[in-house]
Formats: structure tokens, C-alpha cells, sequence
């Protein structure tokens, strides 16, 4: 078993005097995910060095460059403050002069060469990777300050180094956090110059009043939280999970897109719309991972009539001319959709043709009209997880650029979202090179795991081979 050994702890906070005291209000972007668990991201890294060379060159420069990146994204540094009656006073996130994130350095003992492969490996050889978020604390009003973020560096020794962050939704979604990691970067590879990086790298819009709510959806979604309970750490982790990335290659995913055009449009090439590649990603899988369960289900010859679910998130920054919203919006700007179609229809011949035009036709509706449904989105989304009936979540974006995350020492080996093998969710990610056009990250049990492998293997081998 792998060894942890913790190096040094810390708090980092922004140049002192540099942020003033802020406090920034909820959006109803930032309130849908109230109920959360904590988000966790591995970054890992080619490190040929000792831990002595770590500690004395590379680990003042990580917490320099962090520094001064605080400057500029200083909410994760501070705390979400939750009064106790939210409908009365809203939720809103405080930075003080001062603030601080917890900051880790650390020593492993395990294999850092099968940590980056992409062969199954148990889901509990990442856990010590991703530090926890503090624990909140009670104010005397009975309001409750909420830690945003944490980071834990470990490096392995003479092979590699791994950045685990985590970090609460409710601070910023996949594309706010990615803006923070690379201009942390940057700043690391600049040796904490950051003056030098302002012209390449822009800085964060923190201004919340560019989130218009006509149709009142923040009061909306409080009232709906008051229904959850607000979710702490990451809890009932399955230890006999796995954990497995898949890779899809250009050439796979240019024969998937020839193939559905054509077995959904004929020859009739001028009415063909462009069917992306989250979609095309997002519906093979859906149709693999139901379609292995049935290894796992007794009773699923008997459930074919049920309502499977699938749940993706599209970043309205900049969708429209609703949303004239910065790329460089700090924050969550993310609006959900909820596809569903039977498990009978979804294992059948053509349950991939049929998932692709179901999301192709809700990524339609959501691009003519952001906020279409939004209004009963959060309630649907509470009834589905009371109904017991699947759900898949798609969690990160092809476009978030992770490999594009370069410290000074290279692009990353491998990056993981490690929080997936706690909840029903696959990740997406862009590929670490470019033949591979999309990864895919999945935690599932063995016998699963092992189904799922066969499944796609062979709808890939029948559609493109």
C-alpha cells in the first residue's frame, strides 16, 4: 500500500492589501449548486526530481505564483457565508484582507507510472491525492462560513507530481476554474512575474450584475433549496469501485459523425445539422453504460419500460445576445438539461441513433433559449434523485483546454476528475495529444467496468470498423 507523507502545511493567501474586503451575491447560477459535493481535479506531471529539489526550487514558486493568482480570483480564497434563513438574507461569498486557502505539500510511495495509465485501477489510490475542504464553522448568528477551495502538490519522487484540487461549485464552474489553473500557471512558469502574463492572460470578471434573472430564479431556487440538505463532503464512496479512461481518437469520432449523418439523413446532406462531438461522446456512452448494467442487474430483462436519464450542462457565456456574458465571467453560468428515454429503447439496435437525436434536440432548444424551463429545472432535478430512477451526470467539457495547464515542466501526463467515482457521472476532458479528440474518465465496479470495455469496443468496432 502507498505511502502519504505530509511535508508541509499551510495557508496561502493573496499579497496583503491587495484585495479589499468584498463580498459578492449568489447568482440563481451559483445557487443550483448549493446542494453539491465538492468538485476534486488531479493534475498530474512529469517530474524526473527528489523530493529535496521539490522542496527547495519548485514548492516557493508554487505558493509565490499562487499568491499573486489569489489576487486576481480571490474568491476562492475566501468563504461562502449560508445565514440561516437564506429567503431572508441571501447567501453570498465574503473575502476578507487575509484569507486564505489551505495549502498541502506531500510525499507518495505509489506508482506514478499506473496512476497515469489508463488501465482500471481501484478509485481509492487517488483519494490521498485531493485534500478534503475544512470543515465549515457556526457563527454566533447561527450563519455558517464555508471554505471554497484546497490544494495538495505530491510529488513522487524522481517520477512525477500530482496538483489535487478541491474546490465548492458554488465559487465557479468548470470554465472559471480551468481560467484560475492556467493563470496560476502562467504565473508559476513566469517565476511569479505576473506583470508580464496580463497581455496573454486576461484577467477574471467578477461583476455579478451582468447575470439578468427575469424570470426570478434566484428566489426560485432558494425556495428549492430549503427542500435539500446542503451536501458536505464527498460521502458513500463504493471502495470497490474502479477507475478507467477512455480514449476516442479523431479518426473514431469522424466515422461516428459520418455514420449517424448518413443513417439519420441519407444522402440528404443539405438538411444534415453538425452533430458535435460532446454529443456523439455523450450518447455512445449513455448507451454503452446502460447497456452494462444488465451484467450487474438481475432484474433488467423486467425494467426495459423504465425512464433512463441523462444530465449535461451547457456554459452560456456569450450564447446569445440574452447572455452577453465575458468568456472571463467569474463564476457558474451553466444552464442544465434532462434527457430521458426508455432502457428498452436505449439497449436496442438503435438506441445510439436514438440518444444522438435526443440530445441533439435538446442542445437545439437549450441555444434558442438558455433559460428555457429553468423555473422547474432545480425541482425536476430533486424529484429524479427521490424517483430511484437512473441518472447519468456528464461532468467537465471537451473545451476546457485541462492539457493546455503547463507550470513551467510540461503539459499534463494525465488529468482526472476524481469526485465521479462518488456520484453517477462520467467526465469529459480534451485529449493530451492530438490524435486523441476526447477522454472520457469512468468509475464503475470490476464485473462493470470489464462489460462497459466490451460494449464500446465492439459498437466502435461496428460502426467505424
Amino acid at each position: 500500500m502507498a505511502i502519504t507523507k505530509i511535508l508541509e502545511q499551510c495557508q496561502v493567501s493573496a499579497p496583503p492589501g491587495s484585495v479589499p474586503s468584498t463580498s459578492l451575491p449568489l447568482t440563481y447560477f451559483d445557487i443550483s449548486w448549493l446542494h453539491c459535493h465538492p468538485i476534486q481535479r488531479l493534475f498530474f506531471f512529469n517530474y524526473p526530481h527528489p523530493t529535496h529539489h521539490f522542496l527547495d526550487t519548485l514548492l516557493p514558486t508554487l505558493k509565490h505564483s499562487l499568491s499573486l493568482t489569489l489576487q486576481h480570483f480571490f474568491p476562492f480564497a475566501g468563504n461562502l457565508l449560508l445565514p440561516p434563513n437564506p429567503l431572508h438574507i441571501h447567501p453570498y461569498i465574503l473575502y476578507n484582507d487575509g484569507d486564505s486557502l489551505p495549502f498541502t505539500a506531500a510525499e507518495s510511495s505509489a506508482d506514478f507510472t499506473r496512476l497515469v495509465s489508463d488501465s482500471p485501477t481501484d478509485v481509492t489510490e487517488l483519494h490521498h491525492l485531493v485534500p478534503p475542504l475544512p470543515s465549515p464553522s457556526n457563527l454566533e448568528n447561527g450563519s455558517r462560513l464555508i471554505s471554497l477551495m484546497t490544494i495538495q502538490v505530491t510529488i513522487f519522487p524522481n517520477s512525477g507530481l500530482a496538483i489535487g484540487v478541491t474546490f465548492n461549485h458554488v465559487a465557479g464552474d468548470g470554465r472559471a476554474f480551468h481560467h484560475f489553473m492556467k493563470f496560476w500557471a502562467s504565473v508559476c512558469r513566469a517565476r511569479g512575474n505576473s506583470g508580464s502574463l496580463l497581455s496573454s492572460q486576461p484577467l477574471p470578471c467578477h461583476t455579478r450584475d451582468i447575470i439578468k434573472d427575469p424570470k426570478g430564479l434566484k428566489l426560485i431556487y432558494l425556495k428549492e433549496r430549503t427542500k435539500m440538505e446542503l451536501a458536505g463532503p464527498v460521502t458513500g464512496v463504493s471502495f470497490d469501485k474502479f477507475r478507467a479512461t477512455f480514449l476516442l481518437n479523431q479518426d473514431q469520432i469522424q466515422k461516428l459523425k459520418n455514420w449517424v449523418s448518413f443513417t439519420c439523413f441519407g444522402n440528404n446532406t443539405g438538411s444534415t445539422p453538425h452533430i458535435s462531438t460532446f454529443v456523439l461522446t455523450c450518447s455512445l456512452m449513455w448507451v454503452c453504460m446502460i447497456k452494462s448494467e444488465e451484467s450487474q442487474d438481475s432484474n433488467f430483462a423486467n425494467s426495459l419500460g423504465e425512464p433512463c436519464n441523462l444530465i449535461f450542462l451547457a456554459d452560456c457565456r456569450n450564447h446569445n445576445p440574452e447572455f452577453t456574458i465575458p468568456p472571463t465571467y467569474f463564476g457558474n453560468c451553466l444552464a442544465a438539461s434532462i434527457v430521458a428515454l426508455k432502457r428498452g429503447l436505449l439497449v436496442g439496435e438503435d438506441g445510439f441513433v436514438e440518444a444522438v437525436k435526443a440530445m441533439e434536440s435538446k442542445v437545439r432548444e437549450r441555444k434558442s433559449d438558455p433559460l428555457r424551463g429553468a423555473e422547474t429545472l432545480f425541482s425536476n432535478v430533486r424529484k429524479l434523485r427521490m424517483s430511484g430512477q437512473p441518472f447519468l451526470v456528464i461532468a467537465g467539457s471537451p473545451r476546457f483546454g485541462v492539457y493546455e495547464t503547463d507550470f513551467g515542466w510540461g503539459k499534463p501526463r494525465k488529468s482526472e476528475v476524481v469526485h465521479i467515482d462518488s456520484s453517477a457521472s462520467i467526465s469529459l476532458s480534451d485529449g493530451r495529444d492530438s490524435e486523441v479528440a476526447i477522454e472520457i474518465g469512468v468509475a464503475l465496479r470490476r464485473t462493470q467496468m470489464n462489460s462497459l470495455a466490451d460494449i464500446l469496443q465492439k459498437q466502435l468496432k461496428n460502426i467505424t470498423g
